[in-house]
C-alpha cells in the first residue's frame, strides 16, 4: 500500500535535489565537480537525501568566509545636541547606537553611532551609506582582525545614500563586485554586516523584488534629484547593518544594504539595498572627483497611472510621464514635451521613475541617449545629449496658508466631484504661499479621500490648465469641469511655489 506521506516526502526531496543542484551548478562553485556533481545529477539514495541542503549550507559558509574579512564596522562621532542622552533613543536601539553617559547640565556632548561598510580596493577605499557617515566629525573603522583605524570621508551623495571613506594601508581584503542588473527575483542572497558591539552578522534570503521606491532618500536628502531603485530582500537587515554588502551565491556584491521597512526599528520582512551598478558608478566619481558628476535629462517625471494610460491611449500601463523641465533642459531642446511618456532608454524598457533615473545616472554627461517616447497615440524616437545634474538642489516645501490665505468660494457640484476647492491667487496670497507672481487660481482645500486627493494632489498649488485650457479664474475652472461626465479623465497641469510643474490625470467619480 502506498504511504502518501512518504511519497510526498520523496517528491519534496527530489525537488530539493534538483533545485540545489541547479543553484550550485549556476554558482560556479567547486562542489559541483567530479563524483559529487554526479550524485546531484543522478539523485542521491534516500539516506543521503539531506545532501543538497548540506551543500547549500556549505555554499553559504564558503561565501561568508570569503566576504566577511572585507566587511568593516564604522563608528562615527558627531557634535551632540544640548542635553541629549541615551534616554532619548528607543530602548531596542541603544545597543546599536550607544551614546556616552554623563555630562549633563546642557553641555554639548559627542554622539556616537555607526554602521557597516565593505572594502572595495586593496589600498583602503570603503563603500557605505551616506546616512552612516553624514555629519561625522570623526570616523573610525574596525576590521575583522580587530584593528581600529581612523578613516576620512572621500565623498558622499545624499541623493543616492552612497558614500566612500578611506583608511590608510595596503593589501586589505576586498569584495568581488557583481552586476545588479542581471540579478533576478527569487535569487538567493546573503546580507552581511558588522554592527557596533556585535561583530559580523550574516543572514540569508531571496531577492523579493527590484525597482522599489520608498520616498525615504528624497525625504532625507530634501532633493528632487533623489534616486530610489532599491533591491528588496527578505534577508534580515537590522540597525547597524546599513552599509554592508548584499551578496549573491557567486560571492559577488550586488547591493548595499540600506534601509528596512519597519514600524519598530526591527527587521520585519522587508529590507532594501542600493543596486551595486549604480553605487559603483557613484563611487568611481567620488574617488576621482570628490562628488557625483551625475548625468541628467533635465526633466521632472512620475510613474504612469491607469488614468494616464487611458488619457494618452497607451497600449500598456507602463513608462514614466514627463511633467516639467529644468531651465536648461537638453531634453526640451531635443524636442521632448510635457505629457510625453518615456517607454525606453537605448532600447531598454522603462517601467518606473527609479529605473529611468538609474539608467540615466549610469551614463556620463555629454553622452547621447535614445529615448522611445509615446506621444499623440504613436511612438517616436528622440535623441538627447545628457547634461550634468545638480545633485545638491534642495526642494522648496510649500508653505502652510495662514494670514493672507486665499478666500474659498462655495464649489458647485462639478468641482466638488473632483474633491477640491479653489480661490483666486491674489498678490497677498501669492506672497503667503511663496509664488513669485499672482494670477489664476490656487487649490485651497483637498478632500484626502476624493478623486484629486487619491492622486496625491494637495493644497497650495496653482492650477495652470485643465484639459489643455488655460485657467485664469475660478469661473474658468468651474466651467470646464461642469462639462465633464462621470468616469471621464480630467488632465490638470499644476504649478508649485518653486515654479516646478506637474501633470495629474484624475478620473471623476460617478
Amino acid at each position: 500500500m502506498l504511504d502518501p506521506v512518504r511519497a510526498k516526502a520523496k517528491l519534496v526531496a527530489l525537488t530539493a535535489t534538483a533545485f540545489a543542484g541547479g543553484v550550485l551548478l549556476a554558482s560556479g562553485l567547486e562542489w559541483t565537480t567530479g563524483s559529487h556533481a554526479a550524485t546531484l545529477l543522478q539523485g542521491a539514495p534516500s539516506r543521503q537525501e539531506v545532501q543538497p541542503v548540506a551543500d547549500l549550507s556549505q555554499a553559504f559558509i564558503s561565501i561568508s568566509e570569503s566576504v566577511t574579512p572585507a566587511v568593516v564596522s564604522i563608528e562615527t562621532e558627531r557634535q551632540g545636541g544640548r542635553g541629549r542622552g541615551q534616554q532619548q533613543i528607543p530602548e531596542e536601539l541603544r545597543e546599536f547606537f550607544p551614546i556616552p553617559e554623563g555630562g549633563g547640565g546642557g553641555r554639548q556632548r559627542p554622539q556616537l553611532s555607526g554602521g557597516s561598510g565593505f572594502i572595495i580596493s586593496a589600498d583602503g577605499y570603503i563603500l557605505t551609506n551616506n546616512h552612516v557617515v553624514e555629519g561625522a566629525t570623526k570616523i573610525t573603522v574596525a576590521t575583522q582582525d580587530n584593528r581600529q583605524l581612523p578613516a576620512r570621508l572621500v565623498g558622499a551623495d545624499p541623493t543616492t545614500d552612497v558614500a566612500v571613506i578611506k583608511v590608510e594601508g595596503e593589501r586589505f581584503p576586498t569584495v568581488r563586485i557583481g552586476r545588479s542588473e542581471t540579478a533576478r527575483i527569487g535569487e538567493w542572497v546573503l546580507a552581511i554586516g558588522n554592527p557596533l558591539d556585535l561583530g559580523t552578522t550574516v543572514t540569508s534570503g531571496i531577492i523579493s523584488a527590484k525597482g522599489r521606491s520608498l520616498g525615504i532618500v528624497q525625504e532625507t536628502s530634501q532633493s528632487n534629484w533623489a534616486i530610489e531603485d532599491f533591491i528588496q530582500t527578505d534577508a534580515a537587515i537590522n540597525p547597524g547593518n546599513s552599509g554592508g554588502p548584499l551578496v549573491n551565491l557567486r560571492g559577488e556584491v550586488i547591493g548595499i544594504n540600506s534601509v528596512i521597512a519597519s514600524r519598530t526599528g526591527y527587521y520585519s520582512g522587508y529590507g532594501f539595498a542600493i543596486p551595486i551598478d549604480l553605487a559603483q558608478r557613484i563611487a568611481d566619481d567620488l574617488i576621482r572627483h570628490g562628488r557625483f558628476r551625475r548625468a541628467a535629462l533635465g526633466v521632472s517625471v512620475r510613474n504612469v497611472t491607469p488614468e494616464d494610460a487611458e488619457a494618452y491611449r497607451l497600449p500598456r500601463i507602463t513608462g514614466v510621464l514627463v511633467q516639467d523641465f529644468e531651465a536648461d533642459s537638453p531634453a526640451r531642446r531635443a524636442g521632448l514635451q510635457a505629457g510625453d511618456v518615456i517607454l525606453a532608454v537605448d532600447g531598454e524598457p522603462i517601467e518606473h521613475t527609479g529605473e529611468l533615473q538609474r539608467r540615466i545616472a549610469s551614463r556620463r554627461a555629454g553622452e547621447t541617449v535614445r529615448l522611445d517616447v509615446f506621444r499623440g497615440g504613436r511612438q517616436q524616437t528622440i535623441r538627447v545629449e545628457l547634461m550634468e545634474g545638480r545633485t545638491t538642489e534642495t526642494r522648496t516645501a510649500g508653505r502652510t496658508p495662514g494670514r493672507g490665505q486665499p478666500q474659498e468660494e462655495a464649489e458647485p457640484a462639478s468641482t466638488a466631484r473632483l474633491g477640491v476647492r479653489v480661490a483666486p491667487l491674489t498678490a497677498e496670497s501669492a506672497q503667503q504661499l511663496g509664488f513669485q507672481r499672482p494670477g489664476g487660481v490656487v487649490i485651497t482645500r483637498v478632500d484626502p479621500y476624493g478623486a484629486a486627493g487619491r492622486r496625491g494632489i494637495r493644497e497650495g498649488v496653482r492650477v495652470v490648465s485643465v484639459d489643455g485650457q488655460a485657467i485664469g479664474s475660478v469661473a474658468d475652472f468651474q466651467r470646464i469641469l461642469a462639462a465633464k461626465r462621470p468616469q471621464e479623465i480630467v488632465s490638470l497641469v499644476l504649478e508649485f511655489p518653486s515654479g516646478q510643474r506637474a501633470i495629474q490625470n484624475v478620473r471623476l467619480p460617478e
